[in-house]
């Protein structure tokens, strides 16, 4: 393993009910996990009726990750990835509760999509079940949200990430801790209205085997077994035995189920509604229990990106092919981009990864957007890149992308970088978009014969940029795109000088 290489991983989810952090060293190349730490932070719970996040809860998870923190400042030379799922999508004020929770943890914290969720779930059941050929159902029930995924081997076919969670359905229709017949079944039918969109679509598709992670399922299995309602998994049966005990229980601070853990009770009821109707909509008579979810699955998408299989750059493959974009000329753009980006990246203080890698993407699809229309495409574009399902990408990486292909040509609002939430995100969208917008007008010709080894160096507060004379007279349009350029980058907060070598 090389210097640059890091010697262990480590995934943070920080989910609606609870938070969890995985460590692993690097093995022969695979990793081995050393240390796992959950708490039971019920995030969701925070929740207010305006949809901030605030009270108890956000103490609590600001606390856990302070705990979190301090045993990854004990792991050096370990690649950390963090991530925030459906309460942090839907908070109000999750771009203050971030602030505070990256500052808690030392590390950044990408809020990932539903969809993004979903992949890394199947990647990490995938990676914990046996290696067959056939169709695989996984279903994941969080504190938000739940995801029903299918795919085959480590390839996702289809992926739906609902708005339903046991936390959030146990606050909905058990709020007092009351659990009454007329309540579950309320629950079982909301959480059926939201399954009718995808239940016979997946049904069509079919499966071998279907598979439940994370914490409502396994804790469901965990209840059958003890009570020898099950020898394993979760069955249809045993499933309605544990709904008949949830109603002979009555109330949340009553169930004493061998197998079940005290913090999990006030949130099962919800959970189960969700399961069971689950179960109704897809016909299941079984669901077997992976290890494997959301963090194993972060776990093996840092593994990838060491590898080089990085799921990001098939994403970029995948948006060139669906827009047409013109590969050849994206490629131009992307090698004088980057180009520039290695004469400027040390005074700017700018690392290839993940810098440069954006600026790359950014270049390979600035034109995405004329799969709309030329009118506009650089704003076509930014609403391609923020609102598509990316995946590999978080919503973070998504807009940052979108923020520098937004700006990579015309005049630049005052608010082009507003969206952007992470700390230094918008100075760094800057930057590249100031190398991006260089890079096109250089390439305006659309010819491999335009190649002019521009020269670039930082100024003080600018830039300075050196072309060859000859070649400069020789295209007078893209001498006039340069110059109109030096007022252009000026709403970037950029200083352009052109200077002409001979």
């Amino acid at each position: 393993m090389s210097a640059s290489e890091p010697t262990g991983l480590a995934a943070v989810d920080l989910g609606s009910n609870s938070f969890h952090m995985v460590l692993a060293q690097l093995v022969d190349g695979e990793p081995l996990v050393v240390d796992r730490l959950r708490e039971q932070v019920q995030l969701a719970e925070g929740l207010e009726p305006d949809g901030s996040l605030a009270g108890d809860a956000r103490r609590r998870a600001l606390a856990c990750l302070e705990r979190f923190g301090e045993r990854l400042r004990h792991a050096p030379g370990v690649r950390v990835r963090a991530v925030g799922t459906n309460t942090l999508r839907v908070a109000s004020n999750a771009r203050q509760f971030l602030v505070a929770a990256e500052a808690a943890l030392g590390w950044p914290i990408e809020v990932v999509s539903g969809q993004e969720e979903a992949r890394l779930i199947y990647l990490g059941a995938a990676h914990s079940a046996s290696d067959d050929a056939g169709h695989r159902l996984v279903v994941d029930i969080g504190g938000g949200s739940t995801e029903c995924i299918l795919g085959q081997r480590f390839e996702i076919l289809s992926v739906h990430s609902l708005f339903m969670g046991c936390v959030q359905y146990s606050r909905r229709f058990f709020r007092d801790g009351r659990i009454t017949k007329r309540a579950l079944s309320q629950a079982e039918l909301a959480a059926g209205r939201e399954l009718l969109a995808l239940q016979h679509g997946l049904r069509e598709l079919g499966w071998q085997e279907a598979v439940g992670c994370s914490g409502t399922i396994r804790a469901c299995e965990s209840v059958l077994v003890a009570n020898d309602w099950s020898s394993g998994g979760v069955t249809r049966d045993g499933l309605q035995r544990l709904r008949e005990a949830l109603l002979a229980a009555g109330h949340s601070s009553r169930l004493e189920l061998p197998g079940l853990k005290p913090e999990r009770a006030p949130v099962l009821a919800g959970g189960v509604a969700i399961l069971l109707a689950v179960f109704n909509a897809l016909k299941l008579d079984l669901m077997h229990v992976a290890q494997g979810a959301l963090r194993e699955g972060v776990l093996y998408d840092l593994l990838g990106r060491i590898r080089h299989e990085d799921v990001r750059e098939r994403t970029i493959r995948l948006f060139q092919e669906r827009y047409h974009v013109d590969r050849d000329q994206a490629a131009r753009v992307e090698a004088t981009a980057l180009a520039l980006f290695e004469q400027v990246a040390a005074p700017w203080k700018l690392q290839p990864r993940p810098a440069g890698a954006f600026l790359s993407w950014a270049a390979r699809l600035h034109e995405v957007g004329l799969g709309v229309s030329f009118r506009h495409h650089h704003r076509h574009g930014a609403y391609l890149l923020s609102e598509s399902d990316m995946p590999g990408l978080s919503r973070d990486d998504q807009r940052l992308l979108a923020a520098v292909v937004g700006a990579h040509r015309r005049r630049v609002g005052t608010d082009a970088f507003a969206c952007l939430m992470r700390k230094g995100r918008s100075k760094l969208a800057r930057k590249l978009a100031v190398l991006l917008r260089l890079a096109v007008v250089l390439n305006r010709p659309r010819s491999g014969a335009n190649h002019a080894d521009p020269r670039l160096e930082v100024d003080g507060e600018g830039l300075k940029l050196t072309l060859p004379e000859a070649w400069l007279r020789s295209r007078p349009l893209t001498r006039s795109d340069l110059e109109h350029e030096v007022k252009a980058l000026r709403d970037l907060g950029s200083r352009l000088e052109l200077a002409i070598s001979s």
